[in-house]
């Protein structure tokens, strides 16, 4: 495959990624009570188990690329879930703040240690 193909498949998947995260975010946060920002946290857990699974399984190096990094890297989002618990710490809801850290390495070490698990399986 050649690097201009990777690279135009990277930013294609890398959007359907992106687009993922925001129907995910949106779907959830429409159902779930302010201010925590639920949609990130399961946005960002199921992201993890993805790339847990992704990781497990025996991919080349373009598959790798494209599916690890292109869609889940877009799907994904640190630098929202790092805003968002500024923006409670900010607010002085520390503990919301706090707990958005804690639930989000709590739940999301294991989610991606499941996912491995799960394509682990699946060969």
């Amino acid at each position: 495959m050649s690097g201009v193909l990777v690279w135009a498949l990277v930013a294609v998947i890398g959007g359907f990624g992106a687009v993922a995260r925001f129907l995910v975010d949106r779907a959830v946060s429409q159902r779930t009570p302010r201010p925590f920002p639920y949609g990130t946290l399961a946005v960002n857990i199921s992201g993890a188990a993805l790339l847990g699974f992704v990781g497990g399984l025996t991919l080349g190096q373009h598959a790798a690329l494209l599916a690890g990094t292109a869609f889940v890297g877009a799907y994904t989002t640190f630098s929202t879930w790092m805003f968002e618990t500024h923006r409670l710490a900010e607010e002085r809801q520390l503990r919301p703040a706090l707990a958005n850290i804690v639930v989000s390495v709590l739940l999301g070490v294991p989610a991606a240690w499941a996912g491995s698990m799960a394509a682990g399986a699946l060969q």
